[in-house]
């Protein structure tokens, strides 16, 4: 039995167009994929596709060698998806927002996880008021509540300053030792060691 994420022939239609097809990728354990190209060659497509928001056109996505279609809630239990989009509620402090979602997915430490971004100083602060930069780095600490065997990353470096991208390094790199699998859009403002690389330009 195969191990990681595989997709085998994907495609992906957006009205008449294709967005791409016939595209094939694999992450193991411990292994990371960059997703790159230029806008609107699906790399966000992609990820929502992995995720399962979107259904494949054609083509077969696995998980340790099994059909994530056949058990679509389990699959989503192993990932964690973290969209373009911060999701962060401007009516709720800090510790709020992601005590919210740690309920939400089954629990976490948040402090912890405050920590792992380094926003412990503002867990009482509105997150009305936080910089385009925090509010990044609070939904990435989501990422740090609980191990989920798959991340699915996009463009988590924008807004970040230079030591936020350096913590979100060592946080992929934390999960990748411990047996994570990760897959990130990128524009190329995020390194990571021995990761694949896909260019979705070069897919359509």
């Amino acid at each position: 039995m195969s191990a990681g994420l595989e997709g085998r022939g994907l495609a992906c239609l957006r009205g008449e167009r294709t967005v791409f097809r016939g595209l094939d990728l694999a992450v193991p354990p411990g292994g990371a994929l960059l997703l790159t190209g230029p806008n609107g060659a699906g790399k966000s497509t992609l990820l929502r596709l992995i995720a399962g928001l979107l259904r494949p056109a054609a083509g077969r996505l696995l998980w340790a060698g099994a059909d994530t279609a056949e058990d679509p809630e389990a699959f989503r239990a192993r990932l964690a998806y973290v969209g373009h989009q911060d999701a962060v509620k401007p009516a709720f402090g800090v510790a709020e927002n992601l005590a919210f979602w740690a309920r939400a997915g089954g629990g976490g430490d948040v402090g912890a996880a405050l920590a792992a971004v380094g926003l412990e100083g503002l867990a009482a602060m509105p997150a009305s008021v936080l910089s385009a930069g925090q509010r990044r780095r609070l939904s990435l600490a989501r990422l740090a509540l609980r191990h989920r065997d798959l991340w699915l990353l996009d463009e988590p470096a924008v807004t970040l300053d230079a030591s936020s991208v350096a913590r979100l390094g060592t946080l992929v790199a934390g999960h990748r030792a411990r047996g994570g699998a990760v897959v990130v859009a990128t524009h190329g403002d995020l390194s990571l060691p021995d990761a694949a690389a896909l260019d979705l330009g070069r897919a359509a």
